[in-house]
């Protein structure tokens, strides 16, 4: 009679044997189609956002508020960790044009990739995005100090009291 060890990796060793040409089977016939150099992105849907347009009447506190949340809630995790940081660093300092100019960055263009390719200088930034705010991001985004960003802050530094 078997010792129940020596069942249970015999049971174990022929259900993975069982399971793995299916396995590999999906992995080989799996493609990926995306920045490939034939392809023609004619399968690409975007489903574009309403025109950006700036909120009138609203004070700077709300603004910052505002962005500093739109920093921290993005589309994609390497975006939520490069704006929250960025904003927790520099959105209490900016002025009224530069706030407009980061609230335009953020919530006009309808693809986070674009941000981050651009604040990572992968591809150039057009014109109506380029300036003083960019330029501050770009810089930020090379972490000279070399922080460790592997997350986005904690959300006590919405907090005023806790800077």
């Amino acid at each position: 009679m078997l010792s129940a060890f020596v069942a249970k990796r015999l049971v174990s060793g022929v259900c993975q044997a069982s399971w793995r040409p299916a396995v590999a089977e999906l992995i080989t016939t799996r493609g990926y189609k995306g920045e490939a150099p034939d392809d023609s992105r004619g399968d690409l849907i975007e489903n574009p956002l309403p025109p950006w347009t700036e909120k009138d009447g609203e004070t700077m506190d709300i603004k910052r508020r505002r962005l500093l949340f739109q920093s921290r809630k993005r589309g994609m995790l390497e975006n939520c960790i490069l704006l929250s940081l960025f904003a927790k660093q520099y959105l209490n300092t900016m002025n009224k044009p530069q706030l407009r100019q980061y609230d335009r960055l953020i919530n006009e263009p309808s693809n986070d990739w674009d941000i981050y390719y651009w604040a990572t200088e992968a591809q150039p930034v057009p014109d109506v995005y380029a300036g003083e705010i960019m330029d501050l991001l770009k810089e930020f985004t090379k972490n000279r100090d070399q922080e460790q960003r592997l997350d986005a802050p904690n959300l006590e530094y919405l907090d005023k009291g806790s800077q």
